[in-house]
């Protein structure tokens, strides 16, 4: 497994819910490594030796495959908190790069191995992940490309339209949000398992129809967040 992820982010955040990691509590502070790195950083390649675990501060990270003809494929998008470099063997099974400035903490693999407490941490958040692995099967396996992109647009809008939703602050159901996106119209198609023209049409059909409108390249307000909801398929 390549990444762990222990909540979605308040500002447009993609990862599932899980139990809370944090490997400093049990990693002496002296065998922690923090760096800072730019936006299109590669922390690592898939194959390389998996010697590191990281532990991301601040910022927003991509994991990746790559096909030998050069396509791609985005494993998940990681935000603040998530823990990712847990290979199953000795090499990491993708990419990692930053979308944004990112500050990351990195620690010695043989503290995890060696720590019964970092074990039984990294085991609760392992189960939690699964659910995040098993909904994007299901969106690469049977969702159409609308509600590809709806729920890509939905997770970016925290606490609504999973388990546990809140639903609207005013109790109308046209509510809106305000999206920031870190990822191209590329990276979101190779998130998605579809064509860049398809994911371009696909907005333009949204704002089309009213369910958003494109303030900038990079910001999105969805004008009826329970209306995309149910573009999701997930209803």
């Amino acid at each position: 497994m390549a990444y762990l992820d222990r909540g979605l982010a308040s500002n447009g955040g993609h990862g599932a819910g899980g139990a809370a990691f944090s490997a400093r509590e049990a990693v002496p502070f002296s065998h922690i490594k923090t760096q800072r790195h730019h936006e299109h950083t590669v922390l690592f390649y898939e194959g390389d030796p998996a010697d590191r675990l990281f532990e991301l501060e601040d910022g927003v990270v991509m994991l990746y495959k790559l096909l030998p003809d050069g396509r791609r494929q985005v494993v998940e998008i990681l935000n603040t908190g998530a823990v990712f470099g847990v290979p199953g063997h000795d090499v990491y099974d993708c990419s990692a790069e930053s979308l944004t400035p990112i500050r990351v903490s990195s620690f010695d693999r043989r503290e995890i191995e060696t720590s019964a407490t970092l074990q039984k941490q990294l085991t609760r958040c392992l189960m939690s992940q699964m659910e995040t692995l098993h909904d994007h099967a299901v969106l690469l396996g049977r969702k159409s490309a609308v509600e590809r992109v709806a729920t890509f647009l939905m997770r970016l809008v925290p606490n609504r339209g999973g388990v546990g939703c809140l639903g609207p602050a005013d109790g109308k159901p046209q509510d809106e949000f305000n999206v920031t996106l870190t990822m191209t119209r590329q990276e979101i198609a190779d998130y998605l398992g579809l064509t860049i023209e398809t994911v371009s049409r696909v907005i333009s059909d949204l704002k089309r129809r009213g369910f958003i409108k494109i303030e900038r390249q990079d910001h999105i307000r969805i004008n009826n967040v329970c209306g995309m909801c149910q573009l999701t398929g997930a209803h």
